[in-house]
């Protein structure tokens, strides 16, 4: 189906003809009528399926051909992290480039400046704010934030969100809202948390199913059964055995990315990091830079798991397993996007094999076994029937 097809405004058709966009994918088709017929939807849908110009494109396009109140807030977008906000606001401003339509991203971490522009775009109106639930509970506790025309509220990344513990923050904010409004929720998974949540905000939505369980095919996988000594110099001698241009190396741990990083700079790497103890603006700045290529290896916690579109990223290393299956496909797939291919490794040390093998039975297949290099010494033994490490029982009240 193409984006003409939909009866889209010339204006907003001429942005999407800009960015490029030509062929709907399946989530486009599927949720954009719905969203132009009023109704509120509730959408499984991963990053990489589309669903960012699914939701825009559409409240955009009512925006532009339906009254709405001027100098008002009309649309909300509620997202996870700073990461997101800025690419969402980055993506809206190409499709809504020859149109009248406002827009501001709406987040903590910047300067006190920032915060100003922020409180003056709210308290005059703009049509579309996307913005992170606590920086937003902040400009609403000022009492200059006013929500009372909103005709649109938008959730995105909406597990990752409660995971973050935002589920209160989140009534929170609707609760400025108008009953009478269009919700759409869009979450990578469909926890019994999000079904609760769907219950507080959503009208009888329509139910969209486009998660993606499988990795790309295009993307090479391997496993490296290690101990956590090993698992550094294991890094370093990957490094250096092939010419990457972009590399990813997903830590769990703010201090792991932070260790990681200092070393693989003293070992001469083009290398730095992000996490959240970092400023906003050296945050943006260190991504800029991976993304220009000026370099080369970014080691990150999850906050770029989700949501940060980056296209040619040739190699992803999981230094810690993730927490879950489809932790590990978000993971794995910011490499191979649009039709390349990729390689992803993951380091699984002797404490971490249960949770990997329950990743590998979400895959359907096992992934394939790389060599520990013997310079390494032997790595763990591999049980193939791990069971979730036993805790130590104290034992001072045993019977004798």
């Amino acid at each position: 189906m193409n984006f003409i097809d939909f009866g889209f405004d010339d204006d907003l058709m001429d942005g999407i003809d800009a960015m490029g966009y030509e062929t709907a994918t399946p989530v486009q088709e599927q949720v954009i009528p719905s969203i132009i017929a009023g109704k509120d939807i509730i959408a499984a849908a991963q990053t990489g399926t589309g669903k960012t110009a699914a939701f825009l494109l559409p409240v955009i396009h009512k925006l532009i051909t339906q009254p709405h109140e001027g100098h008002k807030i009309n649309c909300m977008i509620i997202v996870p992290t700073r990461e997101l906000a800025v690419q969402i606001a980055q993506t809206l401003d190409g499709i809504a480039y020859f149109t009248s339509i406002s827009s501001i991203a709406v987040y903590g971490g910047g300067s006190g400046s920032l915060f100003a522009a922020e409180r003056k775009a709210l308290a005059s109106g703009v049509d579309i704010v996307i913005c992170t639930p606590g920086r937003m509970i902040s400009h609403l506790n000022m009492g200059y934030v006013k929500l009372d025309s909103l005709k649109y509220l938008i959730l995105d990344e909406a597990d990752r969100m409660l995971d973050m513990g935002f589920f209160e923050d989140i009534i929170k904010i609707t609760s400025y809202m108008p009953k009478q409004r269009q919700n759409l929720l869009f979450s990578a998974t469909m926890p019994t948390a999000i079904r609760k949540l769907a219950n507080s905000i959503l009208t009888d939505p329509v139910e969209v199913n486009i998660a993606i369980s499988k990795p790309p095919e295009q993307i090479a996988q391997g496993v490296f059964y290690v101990y956590d000594a090993q698992k550094a110099p294991l890094i370093k001698y990957i490094l250096k055995q092939k010419e990457f241009g972009s590399v990813l190396i997903f830590c769990s741990s703010k201090i792991s990315v932070k260790q990681l990083s200092e070393e693989l700079k003293r070992a001469k790497f083009s290398a730095d990091q992000i996490q959240s103890d970092l400023e906003q603006e050296k945050r943006e700045q260190v991504l800029l830079d991976f993304k220009n290529h000026k370099l080369k290896i970014l080691v990150a916690t999850d906050i770029l798991s989700r949501g940060i579109d980056i296209e040619d990223i040739d190699l992803v290393i999981n230094y810690d397993v993730p927490h879950d299956g489809e932790d590990y496909i978000h993971r794995i797939g910011r490499t191979a996007r649009a039709a390349t291919k990729g390689t992803a490794y993951t380091f699984v040390s002797e404490k971490e094999q249960f949770n990997f093998r329950k990743i590998e039975k979400l895959l359907g297949i096992p992934v394939p076994v790389q060599a520990v290099p013997e310079q390494f010494g032997a790595g763990p033994e591999v049980n193939v029937n791990s069971e979730r490490p036993k805790k130590k029982r104290n034992n001072k009240f045993k019977k004798k």
